[in-house]
């Protein structure tokens, strides 16, 4: 384990941060292809049932269920790098106090 698993590690949490915040605010971008495709199949649906003067009702559902699950993905995501960087923390933390205890001092 070095700093640089650290770093790659850090780097990867904030990016997840980020897109974590894009999804609440409700942009696109972070998606992956299927919730991207659900999100569309939402909207053109919902679209036309504006056009034929319908309810979006399960339309608004629709989107509103796909970027919930995509809050889900990334938060199962970032729990998971949280998770990573504590173990290589933790196990930097074992190899130090190993390297101390059969030390001749």
């Amino acid at each position: 384990m070095g700093n640089s698993d650290l770093r790659r590690l850090d780097r990867a949490i904030r990016a997840t941060e980020k897109k974590l915040e894009a999804v609440r605010r409700g942009e696109w971008w972070p998606l992956n292809g299927r919730e991207r495709r659900a999100m569309t199949r939402a909207l053109v649906g919902g679209s036309y049932r504006v056009v034929r003067g319908r309810s979006t009702d399960r339309a608004e559902q629709r989107m509103d269920s796909t970027g919930t699950a995509a809050e889900t993905r990334l938060t199962a995501e970032l729990s998971a790098l949280h998770g990573e960087r504590q173990r290589l923390v933790t196990e930097a933390a074992r190899a130090k106090a190993a390297r101390k205890a059969s030390g001749w001092w």
